[in-house]
């Protein structure tokens, strides 16, 4: 268990921000040989893990994951920046300061100091994290890329209900409704992890990082003088996956229509037309005529954040997926 307290500033401080490198890395962890991924990503897996395996120009990655080497160092992944553009957080780490790459290699791999794979961390920093920055491109562009325009609305649409909810009904709300491997109880966050460690944020601020592919890879970086980040598994990965025939015995379906039906089930959060589209596998002008159609009987509701609309269930639409489907909806986040 990983134990967090914040104060009152760290919480004040706190921030949701995209990264498209900490879900590579985890992608990339969620494919491992020794790993078996849950359904939503299981059509991914066999593709990403011949690219594991064929693909040379992943050697240094491919050599600081080897099966009983689980530590990882803050100096794989620079801190969180809110941008949905890869190749700028690899400029970061390529441009990660050599002492604090020299400190962290020591740290998380002691007495390791003549191994090979981390030889070069500790000789030529700067061209350790070069080649690693290309590795991760290359694995970016075979593996994660593919899935980045799907992956990017799912991200997206996180950040802005969580901010949402951050601003209208504060951080206790906030984390209460994360996910089922972190607790909040004021003023500590638990996150469920193998290892036992305890932390306080001081003067940092705290960045919460919604990643699809974060699956049993749930990172903290502590390391960072000024941040504080923590990920937790975006909603939605089933949108990876291919679509699914809904059972004969749908009632559900059979009074509103299969299409309208799995529209409704979809919203036990707020999502935008886009949102549904990809995760459901439909054309967005269909999903909006139902969406509409929806809304005109009641169980939707509508409302922007920014550019973009977001629909969600009205008590009604609950009522009615809890009578016809037993789906407790009552707690999703507003």
């Amino acid at each position: 268990m990983i134990r967090i307290e914040l104060d009152e500033a760290a919480l004040g401080a706190t921030r949701i921000a995209m990264s498209p490198l900490r879900d590579a890395f985890c992608a990339l962890h969620l494919q491992l040989p020794w790993r078996n991924p849950s359904w939503p990503y299981q059509e991914w897996v066999g593709h990403a893990r011949a690219v594991w395996r064929e693909d040379e120009r992943l050697r240094p990655l491919r050599e600081l994951f080897v099966e009983g080497r689980y530590e990882v160092s803050d100096f794989l992944l620079p801190r969180p920046v809110g941008t949905p553009d890869v190749y700028e957080e690899l400029d970061l780490l390529r441009a990660t300061d050599p002492a604090f790459v020299r400190a962290q290699a020591a740290v998380c791999y002691p007495g390791m100091a003549d191994e090979p794979f981390l030889r070069p961390y500790l000789t030529d920093p700067q061209a350790a994290c070069a080649a690693l920055a290309d590795a991760y491109a290359a694995w970016w562009e075979e593996a994660v890329a593919p899935c980045w325009p799907v992956m990017r609305r799912l991200v997206e649409d996180e950040v802005l209900v969580r901010a949402r909810t951050f601003a209208t009904e504060g951080v206790d709300a906030l984390f209460s409704g994360l996910e089922s491997r972190a607790r909040w109880e004021r003023p500590v966050l638990e996150l469920t992890k193998y290892v036992e460690a305890e932390y306080a944020a001081g003067e940092r601020r705290l960045v919460l990082v919604p990643l699809v592919f974060a699956e049993g890879c749930r990172l903290y970086s502590t390391d960072d003088p000024e941040v504080l980040a923590v990920s937790f598994q975006a909603r939605g990965a089933a949108a990876l996956r291919e679509p699914v025939e809904p059972a004969a015995d749908d009632r559900l379906g059979l009074l509103l229509g299969r299409g309208r039906a799995a529209v409704l089930r979809e919203l036990a959060g707020p999502l935008t037309t886009a949102g549904l589209a990809d995760r459901l596998g439909l054309a967005p002008s269909t999903v909006s005529e139902h969406l509409s159609l929806l809304a005109g009987a009641g169980v939707v509701t509508r409302h922007r954040v920014g550019r973009s609309v977001y629909y969600q269930l009205t008590d009604t639409g609950r009522s009615l997926l809890a009578l016809l489907v037993g789906e407790g909806v009552l707690g999703a986040v507003a």
